[in-house]
């Protein structure tokens, strides 16, 4: 009988390794493609994926029962997928730019037939700043005052990265792909 995530949980916290395989094979495929969007390369990703498993792990006990436990385990990925980008920055500091475009528009149908993979590794060629603002913007939902906060950057930067994110990845489109505004 499938054991709970709830159950699994409780098993974990006691120190069940069965438990804790269990968790990262039911969560692993989810959290895979958190950790590939953050990452410049697979090796990263691997990285991320690896370090978030293990805070999930270290700090299971904490998980309040408020929310689902997926979401508080999404929530730590996430959180360390962007701490990772924060330890990998480079010394040289992000240029701000008070220049902000709106979003730009593409041809959905042109998008949607492109595979997961294609998307990825469109997604892979934008710099760190750019990628990881796209990402807690676009994907996860966080605002530019949040996405400063988090990043240690103005807001203002965020709208710039993100705008510069958008303006890359139109290029990148419509260069292999064809796709225009």
């Amino acid at each position: 009988m499938k054991q709970s995530d709830e159950e699994l949980r409780v098993l974990c916290v006691e120190g069940n390794n069965e438990a804790q395989s269990e968790i990262y094979k039911r969560f692993a495929p989810k959290f895979w493609g958190i950790c590939l969007r953050y990452a410049k390369n697979r090796m990263s990703a691997e990285d991320i994926m690896q370090e978030g498993f293990i805070r999930i792990f270290r700090y299971m006990d904490k998980y309040s029962g408020k929310g689902s436990f997926e979401g508080w385990m999404r929530r730590i990925m996430v959180n360390n997928a962007i701490n990772y980008y924060k330890k990998n920055l480079s010394s040289k500091k992000e240029t701000e730019f008070q220049d902000y475009m709106g979003g730009q528009a593409y041809d959905a149908d042109a998008i949607s037939s492109m595979s997961y993979d294609e998307i990825l590794a469109t997604l892979q060629t934008l710099p760190d700043g750019y990628r990881t603002v796209f990402n807690m913007y676009v994907i996860e939902g966080y605002s530019h005052k949040d996405i400063a906060k988090e990043l240690n950057i103005s807001e203002n930067t965020s709208k710039s990265q993100l705008s510069r994110a958008r303006s890359s990845l139109k290029e990148k489109l419509s260069k292999d792909y064809g796709i225009d505004e």
